[in-house]
């Protein structure tokens, strides 16, 4: 008998936007997936990405049991076998070396998994490690850094409040397709209609043409990395013409006056052959800014991946802040999530502020931002003897083969640890080189809340994703695995009752946070177990919580449970100061590290900008390198083309269609033009992510149309200085037929 349809709600695991999905199932089959309509975060809105999740779960490339290698091949193993094999090689390691000797690495897909979310944290305690790693420092550090500085909290990322903004100027960012980053908004493109619809305007700073510029009124061509010089020239501007209006933030931000100081040198005139865009449009942007109401500046991967990633970033803060669009409706504020936000706990208005460069890694001396090195220093504390040297690594849902500029050098360096653990659903180009291969769950078979984006979304609300398929029997949660690591490196081996474990690091946290009320949290929270217990503190304990009984309408688990399309927790309000967590109460608006790093944008204004730089270039089928061996997104045009501007292919000698090689002093790759007018002059752009061409995947589809990896022309000792976040955008390099 013929088993019926039913259909299972689940948020989207493909991109920050997190839409809400409707998924019809038959027995293990899924049948259909379209957008939830009932959804009150994404109302029914879905890309192309998300029909993606049922090839993902069917992909016969997905692992499904454990792998060790033996004898330099993969065979399968029992979960026993390969937590007994962790157990025996990693132990050993840490006592002879200490624990500084391992490493872990944490990839993009890491932020769409509850489970790991929340139990990472406390395998890294356990470790004890300074060799921590994430694709944060490929992306989106300097954001967190200034920020940080600024507000308190590493992730007080403000985002624009588009659905009631009249104005909106977007530097480097890509919206119509990324959905946003650092900022989770679902159909931006339906959002950015409305927006013009009422009358208000967008414009797009970008070196190429990209799908927001298409759908804006405006858009400037930028050069790559010289966004300081342009923001530099508005702030300017806002100060000699007296522009600046702080409104009710004025008590609460320090440093105008250094601030006004800093940007003297950099008139619009001076600043405008260095960025490429007019003085005149220079100064246009910042008088609309001052006088528009319901205005936001918003910028992203562009100002991040680049030598001047956290001044960019702060700058464009500083320009909210000094047009009085920050903290106010229709411009860049603060969401409240209702849960794991840390500028919803503590005392309000004020705290310790971030505490960066406590250390610095052995190498380079890169200093640590926000607990982790720069993933670029990664091959280098691998490869060089001496005493520190990282000798173990832990990969979770990470490829910095590909995703980490100089793969070459840290895929030799894989090939010379003494063990190497992965938790992933692949064996991809980083895994490949591990020793044991744990496999992550399918999206479908795992319960969901989005701890990260929920910081970052444009409305608040909370949403949990139920597992819509069971797993197999044998099958931990991955929760349950990283219990099982903390449970070897505490000693208490690999058979330890992990349950138990459980139990005492909870008690443990809430007797430091509740002191003699721990036992009647632990009592309340029961029976639930792992993940959703920790999610369920984090509800209950939260700004919208039902604080254990004593606010019964508030949040829970139960509560979110019960409401399978979501809670709506209303648009963003004004937040400042109580947002605040800086030991002043204020926001700083000119931390002086920031400042005393002006002396390199003095040092460069002068310096002739090089012929031709390379970026990057997101696509919305292939967000992320994990996505390019799922069928349904590798199909149509081959994607992974340079794209070139018409002048310079004829200054080259380039053909369209035609092949070129690529070089950055020794590094060159073979690529496939594609002449396009949407570029800039000067400029070149090869999407990310690819390069499926290295021996030992198992990664069918995306072996079949490889790709050229971008990465392999960039030099990994390039890195902004503050954050330690590595130059991905604006790197010169020459160009010739192949």
């Amino acid at each position: 008998m013929t088993e019926p349809a039913i259909v299972a709600r689940r948020i989207c695991p493909f991109c920050e936007a997190s839409c809400g999905l409707s998924i019809e199932l038959q027995g293990k089959q899924v049948l259909r997936i379209r957008g939830d309509d009932d959804d009150i975060f994404s109302a029914g809105f879905l890309c192309p990405k998300a029909v993606a999740l049922k090839d993902l779960h069917d992909d016969g490339d997905r692992l499904r049991t454990p792998l060790i290698k033996r004898d330099g091949h993969f065979v399968a193993a029992t979960w026993a076998e390969a937590y007994a094999e962790i157990e025996r090689r990693l132990l050993p390691i840490i006592a002879r070396d200490g624990p500084h000797a391992v490493a872990t690495m944490l990839g993009n897909p890491v932020s769409h998994k509850m489970s790991l979310m929340l139990y990472f944290p406390r395998l890294a305690k356990a470790l004890g490690t300074r060799n921590m790693y994430s694709a944060s420092s490929v992306d989106q550090v300097p954001k967190m850094l200034a920020v940080g500085l600024m507000y308190g909290s590493w992730l007080s990322v403000p985002v624009p409040d588009i659905e009631r903004s009249r104005f909106l100027l977007i530097i480097g960012a890509n919206p119509m397709v990324s959905n946003g980053s650092l900022w989770t908004v679902p159909d931006f493109r339906g959002k950015a209609r409305a927006l013009r619809a009422r009358g208000g305007k967008i414009v797009v700073i970008d070196p190429r043409r990209t799908e927001t510029a298409e759908a804006a009124d405006r858009h400037l061509f930028i050069r790559p990395g010289a966004d300081v010089f342009l923001l530099l020239g508005i702030v300017h501007t806002l100060f000699d013409e007296d522009c600046v209006k702080l409104g009710r933030l004025a008590p609460h931000v320090d440093g105008v006056d250094a601030v006004r100081a800093a940007a003297r040198a950099y008139a619009p005139e001076r600043v405008a052959a260095r960025c490429g865009i007019a003085a005149a449009d220079i100064r246009e942007l910042a008088r609309t800014l001052a006088t528009t109401e319901h205005a936001a500046v918003y910028g992203r991967i562009g100002t991040c991946t680049q030598q001047y990633g956290t001044l960019a970033s702060w700058l464009i803060d500083v320009i909210n802040v000094l047009t009085g669009h920050l903290d106010e409706e229709g411009g860049m504020m603060f969401p409240k999530a209702a849960a794991f936000a840390a500028n919803t706990r503590g005392k309000p208005g004020s705290g310790r502020g971030i505490v960066s460069g406590r250390y610095r890694s052995r190498v380079s001396g890169a200093p640590e931002i926000s607990g982790e090195l720069p993933l670029t220093c990664l091959a280098e504390e691998i490869d060089t003897p001496g005493p520190g040297q990282v000798k173990a690594l832990i990969t979770i849902a990470g490829n910095p083969v590909l995703s980490a500029p100089n793969g070459a050098r840290l895929a030799a360096a894989l090939d010379g640890l003494e063990f190497m653990l992965s938790m992933d659903i692949y064996v991809n180009e980083t895994s490949r080189h591990a020793d044991v291969i744990l496999p992550g769950v399918s999206p479908l078979e795992d319960a969901h809340y989005d701890v990260s984006f929920t910081q970052f979304s444009h409305r608040n609300h909370a949403r949990y994703s139920a597992p819509a398929l069971p797993r197999s029997d044998d099958q931990p949660d991955e929760w349950e695995s990283l219990l099982r690591l903390i449970a070897i490196v505490k000693g208490l081996g690999a058979d330890a009752d992990i349950a138990a474990l459980d139990d005492a690091l909870l008690r443990d946290e809430l007797e430091k946070s509740a002191g003699p009320l721990a036992d009647q949290l632990m009592a309340a929270l029961s029976p639930l177990r792992g993940a959703e217990r920790l999610l369920d503190l984090g509800l209950r304990s939260g700004p919208y919580g039902d604080q254990f009984g004593s606010q019964p309408d508030g949040l829970s688990l139960a509560a979110i449970r019960a409401a399978p399309s979501g809670i709506d927790l209303g648009p963003m309000t004004a937040r400042i100061p109580e947002a605040l967590r800086t030991p002043s109460g204020k926001i700083e608006l000119a931390p002086a590290a920031l400042l005393d790093d002006l002396a390199r944008v003095a040092a460069d204004l002068a310096a002739p900008a090089p012929d031709l730089v390379i970026i990057g270039r997101r696509q919305l089928r292939s967000n992320n390198s994990w996505m390019h061996n799922l069928p349904v997104l590798a199909k149509g045009a081959y994607r992974c083309t340079a794209l070139v501007h018409p002048d310079d292919a004829d200054r080259l000698g380039l053909a369209d269609g035609g092949r070129a090689t690529i070089r950055n002093g020794p590094r060159a790759i073979a690529v496939q033009v594609e002449v396009c007018s949407d570029m800039m002059p000067g400029v070149v752009s090869l999407p990310h992510g690819w390069g499926h061409d290295l021996p030992g995947t198992r990664l069918g589809v995306a072996a079949a149309r490889p790709g050229v990896n971008l990465n392999a022309l960039l030099d990994e000792n390039l890195r902004d200085p503050l954050s330690g976040n590595a130059v991905l955008s604006g790197v010169a390099i020459t160009m010739a037929p192949a």
